[in-house]
């Protein structure tokens, strides 16, 4: 393995997995309001949810992620390796997107049903 696909890969992984976190740190800490409306005030039930739903955010990009560093031919100059890694840290961040538009869709569902139980009561 030559010297410029080794950096490549590892400035890929250091970028993806730093946004995976930061994107899953942000969702948490500012998920965290909408599940406790959706469990009636119940925060240690909002915090639980919470955290699961971390731990599978982590799960599917993380591994996404790793998965993905197979994909694509090996680049061979400075220009090619910079290219490899703007490609693929390009499609990481539309699936970090995509996750978290999934979320903020299962946030505000969870909100919605939770707004109608107190109606309800």
């Amino acid at each position: 393995m030559n010297g410029t696909i080794l950096v490549a890969y590892l400035l890929y992984i250091t970028l993806t997995v730093g946004m995976t976190i930061w994107v899953a740190q942000t969702l948490h800490r500012n998920g965290q309001i909408f599940l406790v409306e959706a469990f009636h005030g119940n925060e240690e039930m909002a915090q639980a949810v919470n955290h699961l739903l971390r731990v599978g955010f982590y799960l599917v990009n993380l591994g996404f992620v790793l998965m993905f560093l197979k994909h694509g031919t090996r680049p061979e100059t400075t220009v090619e390796a910079i290219e490899y890694v703007a490609t693929k840290v390009g499609i990481v961040l539309i699936v970090l997107g995509l996750m978290h538009f999934f979320n903020m869709f299962n946030f505000d569902k969870m909100r919605k049903k939770g707004r109608r139980g107190v109606v309800e009561a």
